[in-house]
């Protein structure tokens, strides 16, 4: 390890403090007087002893010190002097592709040329703008190592590798310009990419999507197939939603006979096993969420999957839950009314259709109450009345004890689905901020060919896919670069899809079909402390709504430019986009917003979904900023995982922030939290990973209150209940 001699350590004091607010001196004499021999550990180690609430930038220190060490790994591993810094960026290319690491596909894309134009553009200085946990994060998870685990890449590399292997399709003409333009984004911090990508960008192995939604149908074919799907995406890095509503409840009739069904939670639990068993390279398990109907007749056993107590037969601690909910149930529940649950099999057999094929079209009218009253008012269907109220009940003691169920609002969902011509919404996501077309792959034959190969046809359904990235608010919007920002944001994500290697064939059919993305933000308390705001505020709001509307506005404008350039996604035809009733819906009358409705139904959109907020944590501390649109938990905090417990500041944290910091998570208010993320969902296509933080003492009265204004302000989505008293495991699948 490497040790200093007094004027080195002087030396280098001086280089990692220089431009920031900490007294050098005193850490110079710390060192020293500890007794200890000065090495990098030592150093970084007094940097961040440092770190509260009055003295923030300490973390800046540490960050420039651990730079210091992946500098002289990546030199001693790629044998160059470490005094350079940065080595040749080709040889660095040649070396890990030698190794099995980076895609031969570099080399055979980019020229020599290019790459050493490419080296040159790279900006060493902008490893500064890391804090310490920002670059910890990112070299200990997602920069390339070898086999070993022996340091290679460096940040600016990790940013440049990422940039080439998403423009590498773009005409050669104008490919260097692009490559520069994702490079500038990301290396700036303005923006992030979805942690799938950020990991596999430019390697052998692993895809670059977040998240995959399944339909699954109710037959024993479709739940078993459905299982291996899941397991080869979670083998891939693949945070999984699953819908089970079709399935038919326990006690329902197989081929006729009467009470033989066991319902939907063992199928779960063999999806809880699956999610323990397959894991990423031993890294982490697998991720699924499962939903299910509020209507369906196993809701309450669903509901108590999660509880920390009773039958353990009845328990899947491993999956994450969460349930669909009609307006017609919420209205139940403030009028205390009853609710009944059916077998959906039994519903299809004996009313001839299936009631979560439908929703209601209007607030408070539509055809899924019809479908719903008239299975109530049937006398040939078995059904069981429930007061709304305790469903309700059981739902939010699942979410004060678990953190969830999730919250889905189905009717808001589909009224507000840009492709509703071609398909139903059942469910979302692992992490609550996909909304896309669903349907279950539905199996047709086995076939003998003649030589005795068995082969088996399938008809393939909608099998989502999301593809994710995030504007860094907090950097972006001061800096005014949303305008240059976006439309290079966008392309990086349009090419995602082409670029991609999915294990799923029905993945790559649905995402080339939609070309969905899902453009979305972070570091909102961030940018409210910048622009001193406080969070329970009117203006909190009212900036929330402008400043959605803009990136709407920019995101949608992009898009459609591409469709000029690259064509339209393939059933544009038909959809909200093409007929202008999205632009309707929104009330967007401006002439600005009237020029481009007239503009998309001309040239087409490219993508057919375009934004979504994900939780994105991990990325946030990356990028030094707070996480998606939620509250701070503290000013100052340890940030803890398995590995590490960290010391960190809210960014920018100065007497000017602090008080805008103080209203943190637990303390605000979370029914402005509700306020500006109604108006945040106004201009927001898909849906909002929406936490909702609480203390356990919370009366369930309060806790009801809030996920009334949820549905009533028109949030598609809620996500975790995150209260004091549980331990929420994070999801870190759509994390962009």
């Amino acid at each position: 390890m490497t040790t200093f001699v007094e004027n080195d350590l002087t030396r280098l004091v001086d280089q990692a403090t220089e431009g920031l607010a900490v007294d050098k001196q005193a850490f110079l004499e710390k060192i020293q007087k500890t007794g200890d021999t000065p090495t990098w550990d030592n150093m970084i180690k007094r940097a961040l002893e440092n770190i509260d609430e009055a003295n923030p930038d300490w973390t800046y220190v540490a960050s420039r010190l651990y730079l210091k060490t992946l500098y002289e790994k990546a030199a001693a591993n790629r044998g160059y002097e470490a005094a350079e810094g940065y080595g040749s960026f080709y040889e660095l290319i040649q070396i890990l592709i030698d190794k099995g690491i980076y895609t031969p596909q570099l080399l055979e894309t980019y020229s020599k040329d290019d790459i050493d134009y490419f080296a040159g553009m790279m900006e060493p200085s902008r490893d500064w703008l890391f804090n310490y946990l920002g670059l910890y994060t990112m070299a200990t998870r997602y920069m390339a190592v070898d086999h070993d685990q022996n340091t290679h890449e460096l940040p600016q590399e990790r940013w440049m590798i990422i940039a080439m292997h998403l423009m590498q399709q773009e005409d050669p003409s104008e490919r260097r310009e692009y490559v520069k333009e994702a490079y500038w984004a990301l290396s700036n911090l303005y923006m992030t990419v979805a942690t799938p990508t950020l990991t596999n960008a430019g390697k052998t192995h692993g895809q670059l999507s977040s998240c995959f939604i399944d339909t699954v149908d109710d037959s024993l074919q479709s739940i078993y197939d459905s299982n291996t799907d899941i397991a080869n995406l979670s083998k891939n890095g693949g945070g999984i939603g699953v819908y089970m509503g079709k399935i038919r409840g326990r006690g329902s009739s197989i081929k006729g006979f009467k009470g033989m069904s066991s319902g939907v939670v063992p199928w779960i639990k063999q999806l809880n096993n699956t999610a323990v068993s397959v894991d990423q390279l031993g890294t982490r398990k697998g991720a699924i969420a499962v939903y299910l109907d509020v209507w369906h007749s196993d809701i309450e056993a669903f509901l108590d999957l999660k509880l920390n107590n009773g039958d353990e037969r009845l328990r899947a601690h491993d999956v994450f839950t969460g349930v669909t909910l009609p307006d017609y149930f919420m209205e139940q529940v403030e009028n205390r009314g009853d609710w009944y649950l059916f077998d959906p099999h039994e519903v299809r057999e004996v009313m001839g259709y299936s009631l979560e094929d439908f929703y209601d079209e209007e607030k408070g009218a539509g055809s899924w109450r019809e479908r719903y009253l008239e299975c109530v008012n049937s006398d040939k269907l078995t059904k069981r009345a429930v007061p709304a109220i305790d469903i309700m009940k059981r739902i939010m003691k699942s979410q004060l004890e678990s953190g969830t169920p999730f919250m889905f609002y189905r009717d808001e969902v589909n009224r507000q689905n840009s492709n509703a011509h071609q398909g139903m919404i059942y469910c979302s996501n692992l992490c609550t901020e996909i909304t896309q077309n669903q349907s279950p792959t539905e199996f047709l034959e086995e076939m003998t060919e003649a030589d005795g190969t068995l082969v088996k046809k399938y008809k393939p359904g909608d099998y989502v896919v999301c593809n994710l990235s995030s504007i860094n608010l907090g950097r972006a919007v001061p800096e005014g670069v949303l305008e240059r920002l976006i439309p290079i944001q966008v392309r990086m994500l349009d090419n995602v899809i082409d670029i991609n290697t999915l294990p799923l064939t029905q993945t790559t059919m649905t995402n080339h079909k939609y070309r969905a993305i899902g453009l979305g933000t972070f570091g909102w308390h961030h940018l409210l402390a910048k622009e001193n705001i406080p969070w329970e505020t009117d203006e909190s709001v009212d900036y929330a709504d402008q400043l959605y509307e803009k990136i709407a506005y920019l995101t949608i404008r992009t898009s459609m430019e591409l469709s000029k350039e690259k064509g339209s996604y393939p059933v544009f035809a038909g959809s909200k986009w093409d007929t202008g009733e999205y632009f309707t819906i929104k009330g967007y009358t401006s002439d600005a917003w009237i020029q481009l409705k007239q503009e998309v139904a001309e040239n087409g959109m490219r993508n057919g979904y375009l934004m979504a907020v994900a939780p994105n944590s991990s990325t946030s501390m990356i990028a030094g900023s707070t996480a998606s649109i939620d509250p701070v938990f503290s000013p100052f905090y340890f940030e803890e995982k398995k590995d590490f417990k960290i010391p960190v500041t809210a960014p920018e944290l100065n007497h000017q922030t602090y008080d805008i910091y103080r209203r943190s998570a637990y303390i605000v208010d979370q029914r402005w939290s509700v306020k500006q993320n109604a108006a945040r969902q106004k201009h927001i296509d898909q849906s909002v990973s929406f936490n909702i933080y609480v203390p356990h003492t919370i009366k369930a009265s309060v806790l009801l209150d809030v996920h009334l204004q949820a549905w009533r302000q028109g949030l598609k989505t809620t996500y975790y209940i995150r209260s004091t008293a549980n331990d929420i495991e994070e999801c870190e699948w759509c994390e962009s």
